[in-house]
C-alpha cells in the first residue's frame, strides 16, 4: 500500500468548538434505557431507576501517561476507554454511561482527533456503553484526555475494597506484568528509531505482551463469569498501578494481612521469555509494572470449588490477619515484605 505523504489535515480553527463537538460525536447511538438524554444538550439525564450508581473519572495526560511517537490516536482512544471501564467493574458493576474531555493543541488536525474518537467508538460499540457528552478546548502542551465512566448495580452485588476477611482466598483474573514488558519493547523501539529513521522494527515477536500496552480489554467478561457461577467477591480492585500496590490497598481498606505465593502468579511466556531477553526479574514486573486492567479480588474459601480450575482465574494467595502483615512468599518458602513500587503519578513532582 503506497502512503500519503502528504495527508489532509484540516485546522480545527476552520470548525470552531461546537462544530468540533457535534462532527466528532453525530455518530454515537443511544443503548441504555438508563439514558434519558445524552450528547446536544446543556447536560445529560440519566433516570437508574432502582440500581445503585458507579462513577469513575480518570485524566491520561501526553508525556505522563502515553507517548504518540508510538501510540496510535485509535489505540489511545480505546485505551482510554477501557481505563475507566475497568473502575467501574472492579466495583462488580455494569458500565453504561462515559463522557469524553480533551484539551488539543493546534499541532493536532481535525484528522487526528477523528482517529482518536474512532477509538473512543470502537470501545462504546464493544462494550456496550452510551457516550453521553464531555468538552473540547484548547491545550498549550499537548493532548489531555479525561473521561467519566458511569455503571449501575444493585445494592446487593456491589464490592468495595474494604471486605476481605482472614483465611479469604487472593484471586486474579487473566496474566499480569504483560503491559509492562510491551512498554519496554515500544520503548526500545523508539530509541532504536532515533538512531536510525530507516529502520522498521519488527514486532512479530511480541505481538501479546505490545497489544497488552497499546490496547488493554477491561474484563466485563469477569464479571459477568462471577455472576454465572454465583461467586461474589468479598473484595475487588483492578491492576492499573501493579499487584503489589493493589494487593496493599485492599489490606488497608480492609484492614488485614496477605500471602502472596511467587509461583502461583499468572505469567504467560511472552513475559517470561521477554523479561530474560531483558534481564529483568519476572516476578518484579509482575509486582510492580501495573495498567494489565486485570481485576485482583478476594473470596470465601466455599466459593473455592465454584472458580477451581477456571482458566480465566487464578488463587494467588490467601488472606491473614492484620498482625501478620502483607508478605510474598518467594518460590524458596522466604517470606518477604510487600512494598509498593509500582505506578506513583505524583512522582515527578517538585
Amino acid at each position: 500500500m503506497i502512503e500519503d505523504k502528504n495527508p489532509k489535515r484540516t485546522p480545527l480553527s476552520e470548525l470552531g468548538e461546537f462544530k468540533l463537538i457535534e462532527h466528532l460525536t453525530n455518530h454515537f447511538k443511544i443503548r441504555h434505557k438508563s439514558t434519558v438524554k445524552g450528547i446536544g444538550d446543556d447536560a445529560a439525564v440519566l433516570n437508574y431507576a432502582k440500581k445503585q450508581v458507579v462513577l469513575s473519572t480518570d485524566l491520561l495526560v501526553e508525556g505522563v501517561h502515553f507517548d504518540l511517537s508510538y501510540v496510535p490516536l485509535k489505540h489511545l482512544g480505546y485505551k482510554a476507554v477501557m481505563v475507566n471501564l475497568s473502575d467501574v467493574y472492579a466495583m462488580n458493576a455494569m458500565a453504561t454511561q462515559i463522557t469524553v474531555s480533551i484539551a488539543v493543541s493546534n499541532r493536532f488536525p481535525l484528522e487526528a482527533l477523528e482517529e482518536l474518537y474512532a477509538g473512543i467508538s470502537t470501545a462504546a460499540d464493544l462494550y456496550n456503553v452510551d457516550v453521553i457528552g464531555g468538552d473540547t478546548t484548547s491545550s498549550t502542551s499537548g493532548l489531555i484526555i479525561s473521561i467519566t465512566a458511569l455503571g449501575e448495580v444493585d445494592e446487593d452485588d456491589e464490592v468495595l475494597r474494604s471486605g476481605a476477611k482472614p483465611n479469604d482466598l487472593v484471586v486474579v483474573s487473566g496474566d499480569i506484568g504483560g503491559a509492562y514488558m510491551g512498554l519496554q519493547i515500544l520503548e526500545r523501539e523508539k530509541e532504536v528509531f532515533k538512531v536510525n529513521p530507516n529502520n522498521q522494527p519488527d514486532l512479530s515477536m511480541y505481538t501479546y505482551i505490545v497489544e497488552r500496552q497499546l490496547k488493554p480489554e477491561a474484563r466485563k467478561d469477569i464479571v459477568e463469569l462471577l455472576k454465572k457461577l454465583e461467586v461474589k467477591p468479598t473484595s475487588m480492585i483492578d491492576i492499573s498501578d501493579g499487584l503489589s500496590s493493589e494487593v496493599m490497598h485492599l489490606c488497608k481498606q480492609s484492614n488485614v494481612g496477605v500471602d502472596i505465593y511467587e509461583n502461583k502468579i499468572p505469567l504467560d511466556p511472552q513475559v517470561i521469555s521477554t523479561c530474560e531477553e531483558f534481564n529483568i526479574d519476572s516476578t518484579t514486573v509482575a509486582l510492580n509494572g501495573g495498567e494489565d486492567y486485570e481485576l485482583l479480588m478476594t473470596i470465601s474459601q466455599e466459593d473455592y470449588d465454584k472458580i477451581k480450575g477456571n482458566p480465566n482465574l487464578t488463587v494467588i494467595g490467601y488472606v491473614t490477619e492484620p498482625q501478620r502483615g502483607m508478605h510474598l512468599v518467594t518460590r524458596a518458602e522466604e517470606k518477604i515484605p510487600i512494598i509498593a513500587k509500582g505506578w506513583n503519578a505524583l512522582k515527578d513532582l517538585p
